[in-house]
């Protein structure tokens, strides 16, 4: 009996080791701001804002410790506003694993440039989805779920739509906040327009392009990879089509897309065969002219 006791404690152990998914590393940076500040309050709030992603459990399925998430909060405080009020920007990375290889995809890479919230000195950081608290922990919620809208959306076609709707949720909550990077009329670039883009069905082909590119795409080419290579072409016509109907201005969820995605399509199509690489560089051209200079080099391998 005790050892069956001794068992199933071990078992309970296990699936709460296992259970969160996101792997965070959380850095917090107080660097640039001059004057007298007391810099151990920034080491701090990394423990609490580590803790808090790490620990949480962002849905109800079990995550496997070799399936978390890999991801990465860069918080960059630039300025001091009052005694507990600071303001900055927030790097916001995550991974992918590529299946059959030792190599991760990026999912995200993005600068959240509205970052300000109030913190003093231990205090928890706590979340509640009905309602807004700390700026700084719904920031964090946020991209948590939009993080695991992506990694789910890369799996399975749209999957990630459970987590979409949180952080879209988040944002609704937060319409009365103080706090930059909430409201529409704020900026086009913004949280709110990130997720109204994401659920938006104008641009659902973006999201079809996040599973055929990983699924069909990426997770074929260890086995496969003219296979691959291909499904990852067609999967650039689904970019394509939202590019040409251009459903908003600025278009930050394809943006994003580009920042994530730019340098890892050099490296799919520079072993294409030629007529892949005159079709691929067309594309990217067209869509993403900013990176010429990088999509250059399909042709030039």
């Amino acid at each position: 009996m005790r050892k069956l006791a001794i068992l199933i404690l071990f078992l309970c152990i296990q699936i709460l080791s296992f259970g969160q998914e996101l792997n965070a590393r959380v850095q917090v940076s107080g660097q640039q701001i001059q004057g007298s500040v007391n810099k151990e309050i920034f080491q701090t709030l990394q423990k609490s804002l580590f803790e808090f992603v790490n620990n949480r459990k962002w849905t109800n399925h079990i995550f496997s410790a070799e399936e978390r998430i890999e991801c990465t909060f860069q918080i960059n405080i630039t300025e001091q506003v009052s005694s507990d009020n600071y303001k900055g920007s927030m790097q916001v990375q995550a991974n992918r694993p590529v299946f059959g290889t030792n190599l991760n995809t990026v999912l995200i890479n993005y600068r959240d440039i509205d970052i300000q919230f109030q913190y003093v000195e231990n205090q928890p950081l706590e979340f509640n989805e009905n309602s807004h608290g700390n700026n700084l922990v719904a920031v964090i919620s946020y991209w948590s779920y939009v993080i695991l809208g992506m990694d789910y959306d890369s799996f399975s076609p749209k999957a990630g739509t459970e987590f979409f709707s949180k952080a879209e949720n988040i944002v609704n909550n937060a319409q009365n906040a103080v706090e930059p990077g909430w409201k529409a009329f704020e900026s086009q670039k913004n949280r709110y327009w990130f997720i109204q883009n994401i659920l938006d069905s104008k641009y659902a082909p973006i999201r079809d392009f996040m599973y055929q590119y990983h699924r069909l795409g990426l997770d074929v080419m260890s086995e496969k990879a003219s296979q691959g290579r291909a499904k990852i072409l067609e999967s650039l016509s689904l970019l394509q089509k939202v590019y040409r109907e251009k459903p908003s201005p600025y278009m930050p969820y394809l943006q994003l897309i580009f920042d994530a995605k730019a340098d890892e399509f050099v490296n799919v199509f520079s072993e294409g065969a030629p007529d892949e690489k005159i079709r691929a560089f067309n594309i990217l051209s067209e869509i993403n002219p900013s990176n010429m200079n990088k999509y250059n080099k399909i042709k030039e391998q």
